[in-house]
C-alpha cells in the first residue's frame, strides 16, 4: 500500500482526475475513498445550513434543528457519510466539527474523551480529525474523519487532507 502519505498523493490524484459531478456525488465519492482507503471508522461531511444548495447533499432529517424550535443557528448539517450513524446537526462552536468549523482550522484530536464538549454520535470514536472546507474565504463546511484508534491522525493527515478539501471545494 505504501506510505501514508503516498496513499494521501495517489487519492488527490484521483479525486482530481474524477469526471465532473453534482455536489452529492463528489461529497460522496471522496467520503467513500477515504472510508475505504484507510479504514476509518466514520468518514463524511457536514455543510453550513446558509449555502443556498445544502438541500441537495443534506442527509439530515428536515425534523431538526434549523426552524424547529431547538436553538438558533448557524448549523452544520449532515452531507454525504460512510460509517454507522452521524449526528444529523452540529451548532456553530459545538463539538469537533463545530470548533474546527468557527475557528477555520484543522483541529486534530488524539483523544475524543478529552476534548471539551465532544458531541459522542459513537462510542466507538476515539480519535477525530475535522478540516474546513472554504467556499472563496467562507468556511462553507467540514470534512470529518473518526478512527477506532487513539492517536490515528497526525500532521501528514492534516495537511493531505486539507489538500484533498481545496480539491473538493475547486469542484462544488
Amino acid at each position: 500500500m505504501g506510505t501514508k502519505e503516498e496513499t494521501y498523493r495517489r487519492l488527490l490524484g484521483q479525486i482530481g482526475a474524477m469526471p465532473r459531478m453534482d455536489r452529492k456525488g463528489l461529497l460522496g465519492e471522496v467520503a467513500g475513498m477515504l472510508y475505504r482507503r484507510f479504514g476509518f471508522w466514520w468518514s463524511g461531511f457536514y455543510l453550513s445550513d446558509s449555502l443556498p444548495w445544502v438541500d441537495e447533499v443534506r442527509c439530515a432529517g428536515k425534523d431538526e434543528g434549523p426552524g424547529t424550535g431547538l436553538s438558533k443557528g448557524p448549523w452544520l448539517v449532515l452531507g454525504p457519510n460512510f460509517g454507522p450513524p452521524a449526528c444529523g446537526m452540529i451548532r456553530y462552536g459545538q463539538g469537533v466539527c463545530g470548533t474546527a468549523w468557527a475557528e477555520r482550522r484543522t483541529v486534530v484530536v488524539p483523544d475524543v474523551d478529552l476534548f471539551p464538549g465532544h458531541i459522542a454520535c459513537s462510542s466507538e470514536s476515539r480519535s477525530e480529525i475535522v478540516v474546513p472546507v472554504f467556499l472563496g474565504k467562507e468556511a462553507a463546511g467540514v470534512l470529518d474523519i473518526d478512527s477506532r484508534v487513539l492517536s490515528a491522525f497526525d500532521a501528514t493527515d492534516a495537511i493531505w487532507l486539507e489538500k484533498i478539501c481545496r480539491e473538493v471545494a475547486s469542484r462544488l
